[in-house]
């Protein structure tokens, strides 16, 4: 970062500080909206995955990997039950990671309401892997999934990572003349892999 643009940032953050109101401002407490599962969480999860556009397989990830990308050439995974090609401590810039036909990573948790899986920062080693593959594979243990997105924000981890994003299927837009398209700005598919820890 240069120095301009570091001494503008700190500028803007020496306002704000300056300008914060005095006293505590403790922030709301977090609703908790019900959600009925109908009495199965991972199914719950797995058809609403499925409605976003993910695809979802129960078996061993090496053989789940081998039958549904058989071309692929560049594997990146940062998990033990997959063996990678491409080291993503060796990658020096995100640009690096172009070439990755698919990236294998284990969600921190899922969640059943919206068929999300969270993916922070220690999980994929390199943030963009996750945007710059083109598919993208995520092992769930069934026993990390919770059922609504505010169980998710009072999970004390959503605090301890510099990073973490949710993913919801792969990516898509609809805006180009109103017709869904997958894969338009990030992965092409979102693959989840039931697999215990």
């Amino acid at each position: 970062m240069t120095e301009t643009a570091m001494s503008a940032r700190e500028h803007i953050l020496g306002s704000l500080r300056s300008n914060r109101p005095a006293g505590d401002h403790p922030l709301p407490d977090l609703p908790q909206f019900p959600l009925d599962d109908g009495g199965d969480r991972t199914e719950h999860f797995l058809a609403t995955l499925k409605s976003m556009g993910g695809k979802v397989f129960d078996g061993q990830p090496e053989e789940v990997l081998a039958a549904q990308f058989p071309e692929a050439t560049q594997i990146a995974s940062t998990v033990p039950e997959v063996a990678g090609n491409r080291d993503l401590a060796a990658i020096g810039h995100p640009r690096d990671l172009a070439d990755i036909d698919v990236a294998v990573t284990r969600a921190l948790f899922a969640i059943a309401e919206t068929g999300t899986v969270a993916l922070p920062d220690t999980v994929l080693g390199v943030n963009a892997v996750a945007y710059l593959a083109q598919h993208l594979v995520v092992l769930v243990d069934p026993a990390d999934i919770l059922l609504t997105v505010q169980d998710a924000y009072r999970r004390p981890e959503m605090a301890a990572h510099a990073y973490l994003a949710f993913h919801t299927g792969p990516s898509a837009t609809a805006d180009i003349e109103g017709v869904l398209i997958h894969g338009a700005q990030g992965v092409r598919s979102l693959t989840v892999v039931l697999a215990r820890r």
